[in-house]
């Protein structure tokens, strides 16, 4: 039996209103092809650090035995207390202050480019270091501690397809994100210069973030969340601050140095 009189009219408009939505909903864009595609913000340049904070311990070699700000156990406060720059320089660990738990603390200038679509890759003018911050793959099974470890990256937060979907649907487009960085396999060395040491159980989880202000002045901020069950008693979170640069503006690549 048909539906007759007000109740069929009901039935067929609202099928063809149906039918109209329809054709403008369409599914979400499709994964990115790779990292570089798919990131949410632009974090490639030269950046310098601005030092706003710690000056004492970032911008000079600390007396021994100063380990303010860092809650060491009773291991790591014995190993800050006999720190000797002139063993480290023997026996060629001038590096061990810029591995990667300290590096971004270090006064430096960053350049950050892409090694291949799927890789990141930051260097360093002080100490010459290069990080690369791989989106896909895994770490080596047993790798060779290095200085700067084995990095693993992601980006958080949606990325440019789909912050143009947004834009074309007609709508504000979402937040855009952030790196998220988290380094393991690292060769011991030290938080600071002045020998307050990691040990290779240590790991890094980091979070890049970038923003430009009205000025046009595009600034960086990585904030570095350090864990070492063998010689800290908990975290060491640090916030550092980049300021993007003009290409390769006071650039000037330093060796280590262990004093």
């Amino acid at each position: 039996m048909r539906p007759a009189g007000p109740l069929a009219a009901l039935i067929v408009a609202l099928g063809v209103a149906l039918a109209s939505h329809a054709q403008f909903v369409r599914a979400p864009p499709p994964p990115p092809p790779n990292a570089r595609v798919g990131a949410p913000v632009d974090l490639t340049g030269y950046w310098v650090a601005v030092v706003t904070e710690d000056w004492r311990y970032r911008m000079m070699t600390p007396d021994r035995g100063d380990i303010a700000g860092v809650q060491l156990n009773a291991a790591g406060r014995a190993l800050a207390a006999v720190w000797d720059p002139a063993k480290d320089e023997a026996s060629g660990e001038q590096c061990k202050a810029y591995g990667a738990p300290a590096i971004m603390r270090v006064p430096t200038r960053l350049h950050i480019s892409w090694k291949d679509d799927d890789t990141l890759q930051i260097d360093t003018d002080a100490g010459m270091q290069t990080r690369l911050l791989h989106f896909k793959g895994t770490a080596p099974a047993a790798p060779e501690p290095s200085w700067q470890g084995y990095s693993a990256a992601s980006w958080e937060g949606l990325g440019r397809a789909a912050i143009a979907w947004d834009a074309r649907r007609g709508e504000r487009p979402t937040q855009q994100g952030h790196l998220k960085v988290l380094t393991s396999q690292l060769r011991p060395g030290y938080l600071r210069k002045n020998g307050v040491p990691y040990s290779a159980e240590a790991t890094v989880e980091e979070y890049f973030e970038s923003f430009r202000e009205p000025n046009g002045d595009r600034w960086l901020i990585v904030t570095s969340i350090v864990r070492d069950p063998k010689y800290l008693t908990q975290e060491l979170i640090t916030s550092d601050q980049f300021k993007r640069i003009p290409e390769k503006s006071g650039w000037r690549p330093t060796e280590c140095t262990a004093r």
